[in-house]
């Protein structure tokens, strides 16, 4: 009996110790329930404290090309930098933005940046089949890590980048953030955003994709490069049959869509890839460009560049040429002065230059630098300096009449120069006319129009070298030209850009143009950034200018440019042309009543181009083409005087 009542109260007693350890377990629990919770609350507020360090109203800030149009509006090209066209969200067809949510995140309109059940479903798909085989990354998530620099895979990133991705959600809606994400995206091939991606794959603007294109580009944002249609055709439609068949699962499309989707027959072509850096024209623009606009607020890009270039221009420019400088090269003199084997090419191909301004504004409507662009990208038409030659004679002859030393009429020695004829203490100079002969006493006129050598320089002697030199420093041929006799035959050196500007004061009766080729530049709000000024310097007497125009027309209808008539000249139009010795630069400048052309012909390492090599003969049948071309006829063209 005392065993029995000494057993049942020890019994009785270890319920409580049960109880108390129960409770105590539980209570342990919590506290670390509690300071879990509290450490997780600790890192979202870490994490959301950084997250709103960054400026979120740079995230619709993206580089971008900017467009350039030509004189008359119609798109030309594009600049350098990141393929991408910015648009709106309404601007993007409804069959992309079900394809992209069914693809990248299809609880999209249901979470706030971070989507728990997302990420409790990939972490099971991992664990089920090993490695990292799905991410968890919302659409947001993903905008975040593409717009701010949130450092590399670690946890650490993942954590800011749930946290800014939440700040987004917060501060934008849903459409939005879709706008700045479809903007945003790289989709492979060099194309940023879903407007180039459209452009390029498809030759359509996003707006009007259909459901199997649209389902195409949403297949290829996880791997873009690997999936696109010009690297692997068959990846990117098997990627695109993934997404239909994920918007059918989703009830996005039905399956019969889905089928009608699938039979299309997509076929992207690389010809929509806009390379901006493949022609003299754009070239040049984009030099220009930086001397007028900001260089972080083109590197921003979204311009809209209005040009002065006449694209049809341009392109007959560019052919005529090519087309040209290839005929010389198999004639037969140019190839036994170098020496060329039949069917071979010669050593060092000959180049040439071309540059044309609207004598309305001053703007540059064609310019080729060289002969193949790809092959060379030196821009002989702005920045080589060449020996002008014969084309300098027309100032020569302007600062005469304007003195009122002569008169078109005014009898000049065709003779041989004499020490008499030169300034005192001058050494002897005695240059040769291109012809190799002399003549007794001519009227003034006909040293300009058979451009006479010794009747050239008794002028310019007689007019003043000092005054001489002046003018043509005035008109911007050069900064520093030497008071020699020699100058009044082009002995100097100067551009092509700045010879067919000289000419521009000729044009149109006395006053230089300023050229170029941007016209103005807008941002992508429409704010203006630049306007050209469309310049007149007053630069030529009036009188004379138009006496030395009449004089000009006459070079080309009986002068050393007659056979102008021959290659197909037809409008009214007044020149001069301009060789240098032993034929090393062969050229042309003249005007019509809307257009100054000026054309260059040689060798970049100067040498003889061949025998007869005149500026008649190589520079002047670029120059008529270009003028009768059709893209011509939309510039004046009538009587000069």
């Amino acid at each position: 009996m005392n065993n029995r009542r000494n057993t049942a109260p020890a019994k009785g007693r270890k319920k409580p110790v049960r109880l108390r350890r129960s409770r105590s377990f539980l209570v342990t629990l919590i506290k670390l329930g509690l300071a879990f919770l509290l450490l997780w609350i600790m890192v979202a507020v870490f994490y959301y404290l950084w997250a709103l360090t960054f400026d979120i109203s740079t995230i619709g800030q993206m580089p971008q090309r900017s467009s350039i149009y030509d004189r008359n509006g119609t798109f030309y090209s594009r600049t350098v930098g990141e393929n991408r066209v910015v648009v709106h969200y309404d601007q993007v067809s409804p069959n992309f933005v079900n394809a992209l949510i069914s693809r990248e995140d299809s609880r999209f309109y249901e979470h706030h940046g971070i989507d728990p059940l997302g990420i409790a479903r990939a972490a099971i798909r991992n664990l089920l089949f090993g490695g990292m085989k799905q991410g968890a990354s919302t659409i947001t998530q993903q905008l975040a890590r593409n717009s701010f620099p949130l450092g590399g895979k670690t946890f650490n990133r993942k954590f800011l980048e749930a946290a800014m991705a939440f700040r987004i959600e917060m501060e934008m809606s849903k459409e939005q953030i879709l706008e700045l994400y479809m903007n945003r995206i790289y989709f492979g091939s060099g194309l940023y955003g879903v407007e180039a991606a459209s452009q390029s794959y498809f030759g359509c603007p996003a707006s009007d994709m259909d459901l199997s294109q649209a389902a195409l580009l949403a297949g290829l944002i996880r791997s873009p490069n690997r999936f696109s249609p010009l690297n692997n055709m068959d990846a990117s439609i098997t990627q695109r049959n993934v997404v239909l068949g994920r918007m059918v699962e989703l009830g996005s499309i039905t399956r019969a869509q889905l089928e009608k989707a699938e039979e299309e027959i997509i076929t992207p072509s690389q010809k929509n890839l806009v390379n901006p850096l493949n022609s003299w024209a754009v070239d040049a623009i984009l030099h220009e460009l930086e001397q007028v606009v900001a260089l972080d607020r083109i590197d921003t890009g979204g311009l809209k560049i209005d040009t002065t270039i006449d694209a049809g221009l341009q392109r007959a420019a560019e052919v005529s040429l090519s087309k040209r400088l290839h005929e010389v090269e198999q004639g037969k003199e140019f190839r036994l002065q170098h020496h060329v084997a039949k069917g071979a090419e010669p050593e060092e191909p000959l180049q040439g230059a071309l540059l044309a301004i609207d004598n309305a504004g001053g703007g540059i409507t064609a310019i080729v630098g060289g002969r193949d662009f790809a092959k060379s990208k030196y821009n002989r038409a702005l920045v080589a300096m060449r020996q002008v030659g014969s084309s300098a004679k027309p100032f020569v002859y302007e600062e005469a009449f304007r003195k009122g030393v002569i008169t078109p009429e005014t009898p000049v020695s065709d003779a041989p120069l004499n020490s008499a004829d030169l300034p005192p203490n001058s050494r002897a100079y005695n240059p040769q006319n291109s012809d190799g002969t002399f003549g007794g006493y001519l009227p003034a006129k006909e040293g300009l129009v058979h451009s006479r050598n010794t009747m050239s320089v008794r002028i310019g002697v007689k007019t003043g070298l000092g005054d001489i030199a002046g003018a043509m420093e005035h008109l911007g041929l050069a900064e520093h030209i030497p008071r020699y006799p020699s100058i009044c035959l082009g002995s100097f050196e100067s551009t092509l850009r700045n010879l067919t500007t000289a000419y521009t004061a000729l044009a149109t009766g006395g006053r230089k143009l300023q050229p170029h080729l941007i016209e103005q530049v807008t941002d992508s709000e429409g704010t203006i950034l630049y306007r050209a000024s469309h310049g007149r310097i007053p630069t030529l007497d009036p009188t004379a200018a138009r006496t030395t125009t009449a004089l000009l027309t006459e070079v080309l209808t009986r002068g050393t440019a007659a056979r102008s008539s021959t290659l197909g000249l037809k409008k009214p139009a007044a020149g001069k042309t301009g060789t240098t010795d032993h034929f090393v630069d062969a050229w042309f400048l003249g005007y019509t009543q809307g257009l100054t052309c000026g054309v260059w012909v040689g060798f970049d390492h100067p040498k003889t181009i061949m025998h007869g090599g005149y500026g008649a003969e190589l520079a002047l049948p670029i120059w008529v083409d270009v003028i009768q071309s059709a893209a011509a006829d939309h510039f004046a063209a009538g009587p000069l005087l």
